[in-house]
């Protein structure tokens, strides 16, 4: 094994593919954009990844006016939020799971069809609490049961607009006036078909290898997230897996940027916000088009292959290519970061 060492100020990292693995989330998240506008969903997620959803959503939905992108860039980042989490929340795992569903009319909800972000650690989410639960009693495993059963008989189920109450006893299965089973209005107010789709597969958000080491041998005040993800995705994936979001994290939708990745902007705006020269950070990525963000800001690139392939990357200019960043050590001499590469 060959160990390459070399010093730097401070470390600027990606988020998502590099810190954090949303990535089934997200290709679901654009494969419902695809589907919605009737294109190739591989077309979709193929021509999104690494880039900042404004950009994509501008592309593939250019009939959005300027003044209401703000929201869809909201709405699309809450729903990847949605794939993430409906697995645990909505779906089999909540059947395992000692917490449940965020109920709607809980002011941790976000006023949208998907969950509150998360603001604790990821192995105890603050927003998922009993919802189908008997507010005098123990949620009801029986009603559980053929509430999910009919979730899967149901899974093209159309939209119903509406919400639903939190307080729904197995006793209330039937309406006592007209005989239909209670269940099938819950079913339709609490889940679209798209949602119901969501709860059948764990794409819940993962710490990548690695990663909790490095961020613990940095310094404060030494590291920085620059992120194409907007302010509710970025902050709800690093809560999820346990990351306090750093002080600079800069956001697609921080109002100072001018341009995204493949554009050095995020990346020079977190290093002026840590008073660091850009030349002399490190940047960690893993996608093409962040990549060369990151060699054109000037700083020394550290590409992982938690995402793409190697060949897939290999001709974007970084500096370094490794797995995952298990191979990658930094200790603090009382000055500068000192990173060693194990290649």
């Amino acid at each position: 094994m060959v160990a390459t060492t070399f010093h730097a100020d401070a470390v600027l990292f990606d988020m998502d593919g590099t810190l954090t693995d949303s990535i089934q989330a997200v290709e679901a998240a654009w494969g419902k954009v695809a589907k919605d506008i009737g294109q190739d969903p591989k077309y979709v997620i193929a021509a999104t990844h690494g880039k900042r959803a404004i950009d994509n959503l501008s592309q593939f939905k250019p009939h959005i006016k300027a003044h209401e992108m703000d929201d869809e860039v909201q709405n699309f980042e809450e729903s990847i939020l949605y794939y993430a989490d409906a697995y645990n929340v909505h779906g089999p795992g909540s059947r395992t799971n000692s917490t449940a569903i965020t109920p709607i009319d809980s002011p941790c909800h976000s006023g949208y069809t998907t969950p509150a972000l998360s603001s604790g650690d990821a192995s105890e989410p603050s927003s998922r609490r009993e919802s189908f639960a008997n507010p005098n009693g123990p949620r009801r495993p029986s009603f559980l049961t053929r509430l999910f059963s009919r979730i899967n008989m149901t899974s093209s189920a159309p939209r119903v607009a509406g919400e639903y109450e939190d307080t729904i006893d197995e006793e209330e299965d039937t309406d006592p006036k007209s005989g239909k089973d209670a269940t099938d209005d819950v079913t339709r107010h609490v889940f679209e078909a798209w949602q119901l789709e969501a709860a059948e597969v764990d794409r819940s958000v993962r710490i990548l290898p690695g990663v909790k080491k490095m961020i613990s041998s940095l310094p404060e005040g030494r590291y920085a997230v620059a992120t194409s993800g907007a302010k509710t995705y970025a902050h709800g994936c690093m809560t999820r897996v346990g990351i306090v979001p750093p002080p600079v994290t800069i956001t697609a939708d921080d109002k100072r940027l001018k341009a995204g990745k493949p554009a050095p902007d995020p990346f020079l705006l977190a290093a002026e916000c840590l008073g660091y020269d850009a030349k002399k950070c490190v940047v960690f990525e893993d996608s093409p088009s962040g990549i060369r963000a990151g060699v054109a800001s000037g700083a020394t690139v550290i590409a992982v292959c938690t995402s793409h392939e190697r060949s897939k990357i290999e001709d974007c200019g970084a500096h370094y290519i490794v797995e995952n960043m298990e191979q990658v050590q930094c200790t603090f001499d009382g000055s500068d970061l000192v990173f060693t590469i194990l290649a």
